[in-house]
């Protein structure tokens, strides 16, 4: 219950602000930079000037390498419309949530289970309809070849009449 409340009050634009800042925290915790004295700790064999400026070029292309791959993603998201789509997303979740008739939740295999009943049920009524319409064909075909049977009996009987 209170994820559909918290769905109906969210608005248009959350779900991709929700995202672009899930990825930023996930690039965060990817790219975090550690601390001055670990980052010597690697290099035991520089001198300290040395350290500190290969710990300042480290900074620097941490901080590129974030608003980089930032930059990326937000180009990405431009050019795949991902904020048109989560809001056509929100729509639709809002719709559903206001539709009372709309189930809560969509069971695969009871849907697939009315399929599969429906098809069945539409198999056989094709089947009863041949057999219906072939059953129709066949005294059709019986009374064409009563109607040919009395043609000949008749042009028969005719050829008898004229012989008399």
């Amino acid at each position: 219950m209170e994820m559909e409340k918290d769905s109906r009050e969210i608005g248009i634009g959350y779900r991709h602000k929700k995202l672009k800042t899930s990825f930023k925290l996930g690039l965060h915790a990817l790219l975090t930079t550690c601390s001055k004295e670990e980052f010597c700790k690697s290099f035991p064999r520089f001198t300290q000037a040395e350290q500190e400026r290969l710990h300042r070029l480290y900074i620097k292309v941490i901080v590129s390498l974030h608003q980089n791959i930032e930059d990326e993603f937000e180009i990405l998201c431009e050019e795949t419309k991902v904020g048109n789509i989560l809001d056509i997303v929100e729509e639709l979740v809002e719709e559903q949530t206001l539709d009372p008739l709309y189930p809560d939740k969509s069971n695969f295999k009871d849907v697939a289970q009315v399929l599969s009943t429906i098809k069945k049920n539409e198999i056989q009524n094709l089947a009863t309809m041949l057999e219906k319409t072939e059953a129709e064909n066949q005294v059709l075909r019986s009374r064409v070849e009563l109607l040919r049977k009395q043609v000949q009996d008749f042009s028969g009987a005719s050829n008898a009449l004229e012989k008399m």
